[in-house]
């Protein structure tokens, strides 16, 4: 088995590709030992090929299952000495359309992966946060966690659930010594979106595709920051502060299809 030797560590899910692989290909350039776990386990060979044996630990995860979790942690501390610096809970699914019509079992695989995954991560990681000097606990939320988008409103419900939790686990944490943050990306393009949406997205403003380096640099970065949410671009700040303000303006807004034009002028200096 690999071993960190010392060095600090990330513990990554959906590592194989898109988002989580561009945190796993940045933290190990930078001399992280990397654990990357996901249930794409050919992409997950291919990412230990480019990241080096020697530098992490790859293994098949499936965040719905607590016990198959609670074997990946233990697999982790054994090959990092009992330390985890940063947890990146990172995976999940996209599943779309309209909530009348969509499929409930599809509504519960949502929910399943993109929260209750997060929550199963989080409580079988915090020994080893605890244990490990100014650690992280960091969850991808979502551009939709700003305010319910329509299409994908049972995604968008559990991006607000790990937001709430991100800054519920900010306070809590800190009698443990442990560090709380999330990223709510705009449209990156990663596999979870389709082609035809990226293709069709307008090149330019804040729902503009994104590459998930971006994302991944903001992860890096939010290690070496005290800041509690991270906006990817920065303009999306902009949709949270209005539908904080303003929910019944960004409400009618969203319904009319006006919202952009006014993010576009209003997110113009957000960050």
């Amino acid at each position: 088995m690999s071993t960190a030797n010392g060095r600090k560590s990330i513990f990554i899910t959906g590592a194989a590709s898109g988002i989580g692989r561009q945190v796993a290909l940045l933290f190990a350039g930078k001399g992280w030992f990397v654990g990357g776990f996901d249930v794409q386990e050919d992409l997950l060979a291919k990412l230990a090929g480019e990241i080096g044996a020697e530098n992490c630990l790859v293994r098949r995860l499936d965040v719905t299952d607590r016990v198959d979790y609670a074997a990946a942690i233990a697999a982790f501390s054994a090959a990092t000495g009992g330390r985890m610096d940063m947890l990146h809970n990172n995976a999940g699914i996209g599943k779309g359309g309209p909530f009348a019509d969509q499929p409930f079992e599809d509504v519960l695989a949502l929910v399943q992966v993109n929260f209750v995954g997060v929550l199963n991560g989080i409580h079988l990681a915090v020994p080893l946060l605890k244990a490990t000097e100014n650690s992280m606990c960091f969850t991808t939320s979502s551009s939709s966690a700003t305010f319910g988008m329509p299409g994908i409103a049972v995604y968008s419900a559990t991006k607000h659930a790990v937001k709430g939790l991100s800054e519920a686990l900010s306070i809590e944490f800190k009698a443990l010594g442990i560090r709380v943050a999330d990223v709510l990306p705009g449209l990156i393009d990663t596999p979870i979106i389709p082609r035809e949406a990226i293709g069709a997205a307008s090149k330019e403003g804040m729902f503009r595709p994104i590459p998930p380096i971006e994302v991944a640099q903001a992860v890096w970065e939010a290690y070496h920051s005290d800041k509690l949410h991270w906006y990817v671009p920065p303009e999306i700040a902009a949709l949270d502060r209005m539908a904080t303000l303003e929910p019944e303006k960004t409400r009618d807004s969203l319904a009319s299809g006006g919202i952009l034009a006014f993010l576009e002028t209003e997110g113009r200096d957000a960050g």
